[in-house]
């Protein structure tokens, strides 16, 4: 098996910001060319397409963080296997996956296109918008293909260590989707649909390119035609590690539209101000975001080498750079949070109002790096259901009862409102550390049985 993507060697560190700094830009190139869409339409369009556009937009990132986390299993597991050295397995994974969610692909998007109406009218999309959100989401779930094949593709490369790659395929669907919005809705005064061309073109271009690569690029293992073919043990194992994630993925983005609607009930300040605190959260949530998945790997490769304090040191170290990270935003953000909320605003109200928001807000960075390293590490180790229970934990007991209750009871202020994420995420990493805890001790007890046997 092919050594230049071997993260059960050499410096752990080093291997873990080798990996996640390409997952980093690949994640930024995501979110850039997907406000890229609402700033070409705001520049030639009115607000019904930008209503639209947003609204729709909402809709296809809840269901590709939803596909991200499926495709989890399939890197996790081919992790394992590149980690044991086990070729045949890591082929057989290659093979059922790409059989496995092509058959998931086409019924997803049957389902979709049946169902735009009512996904419209959940979303309680304006009237004067309605029209145009269906128009755009069904041209972005007829390209829902694209979505699954490129991060099956993208998951494939990442369970063998590469994650440079899957940031060419990004960038190249980044590139076409922003050239391409100014032409369909520029030049050719397409509006909504030509947001969702651009965005579907985008994605259609990545997958070209992947292919090729694919098709010419030694994983390190053959992948023959007899390896595609359907593997019940190998899709459950894939579904075993995914489905939580991906469910897991699916309520907080529940979660962040409840808010949503808590915060639009207050009004249009409240409302636009708490649009530009998700989005810089987002921004800074990108780090931990990498480290996941890099720790993600590296414990799955190094759990198959029977390499495991490799994969500890992988989430201690990620634990250091990601709650630095996490503290530096939050320290930032108590003193100069109107630097970042007056990019998007010069409403002296909405700013306001968003810098409140923003500094309590803010301590989330710190509180929820422990968790996503520690989510991370579980996933590495085929325990993807520990990160399920902790947020579904988070987002039930805190973040949506914390949210509604400071929204009714400190309604002149969002200070209050701010501390849902953080005391949701405070919780989730107890959780973690909780659980971190149990498994050393239970591994403990297990290795000093086998010794006396």
């Amino acid at each position: 098996m092919k050594e230049k993507n071997d993260l059960t060697q050499g410096s752990v560190g080093r291997n873990l910001i080798l990996f996640a700094l390409p997952y980093l830009l690949s994640s930024f190139m995501q979110t850039f060319y997907g406000m890229a869409d609402l700033f070409v339409v705001g520049v030639y369009n009115g607000s019904k397409t930008t209503t639209a556009v947003s609204i729709g937009s909402q809709v296809m990132h809840m269901l590709t963080v939803i596909i991200i986390g499926f495709v989890m299993g399939t890197t996790v597991q081919i992790g394992q296997c590149v980690g044991a050295r086990d070729e045949k397995s890591a082929a057989d994974t290659v093979g059922t996956s790409t059989v496995f969610f092509s058959v998931f692909a086409a019924l997803v998007t049957a389902a979709l296109l049946l169902c735009t109406a009512p996904i419209v009218k959940v979303m309680l999309t304006p009237g004067e918008a309605v029209e145009e959100t269906k128009t755009y989401l069904l041209i972005c779930f007829a390209g829902v293909p694209f979505i699954v094949a490129y991060n099956v593709i993208s998951g494939i490369f990442r369970g063998t260590g590469d994650s440079k790659r899957p940031m060419y395929f990004v960038a190249a669907a980044c590139v076409t989707n922003v050239v391409l919005d100014f032409v369909f809705i520029g030049m050719c005064g397409l509006g909504a649909a030509g947001a969702a061309l651009g965005t579907v073109c985008g994605q259609a271009v990545s997958v070209v390119v992947s292919l090729l690569v694919i098709r010419r690029q030694n994983l390190g293992f053959r992948v023959g035609r007899e390896n595609f073919r359907v593997d019940r043990e190998v899709i459950s194992r894939i579904l075993k590690v995914g489905t939580p994630v991906a469910m897991q993925d699916g309520f907080i983005q529940v979660a962040f539209i409840v808010i949503t609607v808590i915060a639009n009930s207050r009004g249009l300040i409240v409302s636009a101000a708490v649009g530009i605190v998700e989005k810089l959260i987002g921004f800074m949530f990108l780090v931990p975001s990498a480290f996941l998945s890099a720790i993600s790997t590296i414990t799955a490769q190094n759990m198959g080498a029977n390499k495991p304090q490799r994969a500890k040191r992988s989430l201690y170290y990620s634990l250091i750079i990601t709650v630095s990270w996490g503290l530096l935003c939050a320290l930032y953000n108590q003193f100069l949070p109107h630097t970042l909320v007056g990019i998007f605003t010069r409403d002296e109200a909405v700013l306001l109002a968003g810098c409140e928001y923003l500094r309590s807000y803010a301590f989330d960075c710190a509180f929820a790096a422990v968790h996503f390293c520690f989510s991370g590490y579980f996933c590495g180790n085929q325990k993807s259901m520990v990160s399920f229970i902790h947020n579904i934990a988070a987002i039930i007991l805190v973040r949506i009862p914390g949210a509604w209750l400071a929204s009714r009871f400190f309604q002149d202020s969002l200070y209050p409102m701010g501390w849902a994420a953080p005391l949701g995420s405070l919780l989730s990493a107890l959780i973690c550390v909780g659980f971190y805890v149990y498994y050393r001790k239970k591994q403990k007890i297990l290795a000093l049985t086998i010794d006396e046997c």
